[in-house]
């Protein structure tokens, strides 16, 4: 009867820690796959699309649950440990710090991620690059419920997605949750300092911050490193070559009105955006 006993609770605990490892893997199982591959000068390309070449990069995903120390923003966080961890695929407006201002809907996300993770643990997801150059941790974040906080943020209006290739893992649920939010013009898409902003109304003191530009692309030109879309003699977005596979045929965007997504770069009276994924810039109706 005894021993009857042992393997009932025996089959019992195996069970709940099937369930247990069953739960922890959804997310990483319905993500998006990131595509690995070389073309005939030996560079690497990375795409979250498929192609023939293509080999699937073996992401393995976190499981480990973490206590978190302190919320510095939106986007980062400290762990107990002393981990630094930069959330991947967003970015929350700045809170004021030592001498610079804090930027509208700063404030709000850092007290939407204090109280979402008040009171639970978090487990880290990663993706091809582990670290960025300030050494943070990158990561996609998670709730000890199962709660993917990086996406959540961008559902609430409260962070726009920045994508930095090759980190493509869950970039179409970000795509979707960003498109999903402006449409609604909930958090940051209702507030003035986030309208777009006509190429012809750049001013000489420029835009701090992250900006949304628009206008029509009249030139396209390329060097060893990057493809220049020319919006006029002020202002122009680059893409680096090494990500044109992400991209449509660049000439397609000739002559179209498009809006451009991103940190404007200014050199004297000249305006720039570096673009790193097709989620950066939107076609406009003419």
């Amino acid at each position: 009867m005894q021993n009857n006993k042992r393997a009932s609770s025996f089959y019992i605990g195996n069970l709940l820690f099937l369930i247990l490892v069953l739960l922890l893997c959804t997310p990483a199982c319905v993500s998006s796959k990131v595509y690995e591959w070389r073309d005939t000068k030996g560079t690497e390309h990375y795409s979250d699309k498929l192609h023939p070449e293509a080999k699937i990069v073996d992401i393995k995903p976190g499981y480990s649950f973490f206590t978190v120390k302190k919320v510095y923003d939106g986007d980062t966080i400290e762990l107990h440990d002393g981990t630094k961890v930069r959330f991947l695929g967003i970015n929350t407006p700045e809170v004021q710090h030592r001498d610079k201002l804090g930027q509208a809907g700063g404030e709000e996300a850092k007290n939407w991620l204090i109280n979402k993770l008040d009171n639970t643990k978090v487990r880290l997801e990663y993706d091809v690059e582990k670290t960025d150059k300030y050494r943070r941790t990158l990561a996609y974040v998670f709730t000890e419920k199962g709660e993917h906080v990086n996406l959540s943020l961008v559902e609430a209006g409260l962070a726009t997605i920045s994508i930095y290739p090759p980190n493509l893992k869950y970039v179409n649920e970000l795509v979707a949750a960003e498109n999903k939010a402006e449409q609604d013009k909930i958090g940051i898409w209702s507030l003035p300092e986030y309208t777009v902003i006509p190429v012809n109304k750049l001013t000489p003191a420029g835009n701090s911050g992250w900006t949304r530009v628009a206008g029509k692309i009249i030139d396209i030109r390329s060097s060893h490193k990057f493809i220049y879309l020319g919006f006029s003699n002020q202002f122009e977005s680059r893409i680096e070559r090494k990500w044109l596979a992400l991209f449509p045929n660049i000439d397609s965007y000739l002559n179209k009105t498009v809006e451009v997504r991103g940190w404007l770069n200014r050199q004297q009276k000249h305006f720039s955006v570096l673009i790193r994924h097709p989620s950066a810039i939107r076609e406009l109706q003419q």
